[in-house]
């Protein structure tokens, strides 16, 4: 072992899979950040409660190794007590496995896998009727894999993280981010276990990823507790990635309390999303200069079902391309601004339309969508006809499913060729339809 690695079974691990070692990788994970230096996590299976990373470590888990995140309570740091949030819909209760706070040049790497045991939370209750498509029912105590607050010089790579309870991999306020060729494997029907989250975050590089979730696969978000902490979210890069998801292989948005800007994706592969890429704006802010290219997959709709809680249901119809700006609810009564967005060598089977809608005080603005293939082709069991606007007022309503539908857009280019399958008719939906958008300039054709 070369000098400056600090190896847990030094510092007392069982890894027996049984034990909570969290103590002494602990003692490890404090050892190596005096000095600077690499946690070695050695082949084993390591049971472990919260574990708080520090600056100046690479937290490396060797091939064989297994990090397995405890479900009991008493174990888990409950982070969200460092702040208030009032936006319900973001979901900072149950605690983190990995956290870091206010740190730098940290690195988590590898061969070996983190485990949020999300297999022993989630459970089918057959709520949509023997189709095994909603989302699962969810155990009442779920941490998230991480939440990496306020890192400075961040390098998570070639690791596998699998079947998270909760969020994965949560990066808030960070900087100078770099996520290479990790694995990330979820339960496809595990409620709200997304992917990668750079939540607030500057200058980021997503690469190499293979990301299988329920929900969202990728999401770019601005929170309201790190949007007064850390701004916006801006310069993210995400490339030569594969994106499983129940939910969008790319999501910006939902939660937009801070602007988003600089966003390029491009070179991926979206299979068997609910839809493929998504702008939202919710909360006042503004989404602008982001720029998506060559993008190919397949998007569809799934079942949804009923508990007496409430509807079991992804968000999405299959829609290949989705922007909108509207109403979260009653009390958040302007959404904010899209505009300067572009689309270009989409590739794409879907089951609904290329959608883009504002509002009258949230106009959506310089929308392009050229170089377009998009069949419209039934996928699954499930009928089209319904456009999602979730989460808003507007929710969920019947509507005929053209190719692309715009609302509310100032200015809007569209060039491409689209199919009809069966169900689907350019009569009966038509290519393109049209409400209340000025500078409209659709070159669609039927192939």
């Amino acid at each position: 072992m070369r000098t400056g690695d600090f190896n847990i079974r030094d510092y007392g691990a069982v890894g027996d899979g049984v034990t909570n070692d969290a103590a002494a990788i602990q003692r490890a994970i404090d050892a190596a950040s005096a000095q600077g230096g690499r946690v070695i996590v050695p082949a084993g299976r390591f049971l472990s409660g919260t574990l708080v990373l520090k600056s100046h470590i690479d937290f490396h888990l060797e091939k064989g190794a297994v990090l397995v995140s405890s479900l009991a309570e008493a174990d888990i740091l409950d982070f969200a007590k460092l702040f208030d949030d009032d936006n319900d819909c973001t979901g900072w209760d149950g605690g983190c496995f990995l956290f870091a706070c206010h740190e730098k040049d940290i690195t988590i790497s590898g061969g070996g896998t983190i485990y949020g045991q999300g297999d022993r939370v989630f459970f089918d209750d057959d709520a949509d009727g023997g189709a095994h498509e909603c989302p699962l029912r969810a155990a009442a105590f779920r941490p998230r894999t991480t939440f990496l607050e306020d890192v400075e010089n961040l390098t998570v790579r070639d690791i596998t993280i699998r079947d998270a309870a909760f969020w994965t991999l949560h990066m808030a306020g960070c900087r100078h981010v770099l996520v290479k060729d990790i694995r990330i494997l979820n339960d496809i029907r595990g409620a709200n276990n997304d992917g990668i989250d750079p939540d607030c975050c500057q200058d980021v590089i997503i690469s190499g990823c293979l990301v299988k979730t329920g929900d969202d696969a990728i999401v770019i978000k601005s929170t309201g507790p790190m949007a007064k902490r850390y701004g916006g979210s801006e310069n993210i890069t995400i490339t030569n990635c594969i994106l499983y998801s129940r939910d969008s292989g790319l999501k910006i948005g939902t939660e937009t309390c801070g602007d988003i800007r600089h966003i390029l994706l491009g070179d991926c592969v979206i299979r068997d999303c609910s839809r493929g890429v998504g702008i939202w704006v919710r909360d006042g802010a503004v989404v602008e200069d982001v720029h998506v290219h060559h993008i190919t997959g397949s998007v569809r709709k799934y079942a949804d079902g009923m508990r007496p809680s409430g509807p079991a249901m992804w968000w999405g119809n299959g829609e290949p391309i989705f922007i909108d700006a509207t109403y979260r609810n009653a009390e958040h009564r302007y959404a904010g601004k899209i505009r300067d967005i572009t689309f270009d060598h989409i590739y794409m089977k879907a089951e609904s339309s290329m959608f883009v809608g504002g509002e009258a005080d949230a106009r959506v603005e310089n929308i392009s969508l050229t170089d377009l293939q998009i069949t419209l082709c039934a996928q699954g069991t499930q009928k089209s006809g319904w456009f999602d606007e979730q989460p808003s007022e507007r929710g969920v309503y019947p509507h005929a499913i053209p190719a692309l539908y715009a609302r509310c857009v100032d200015g809007l280019r569209a060039q491409g060729r689209v199919r009809f399958d069966s169900p689907y008719s350019a009569e009966r939906n038509g290519l393109f339809q049209a409400e209340d958008c000025t500078e409209t300039d659709v070159l669609l054709e039927e192939r």
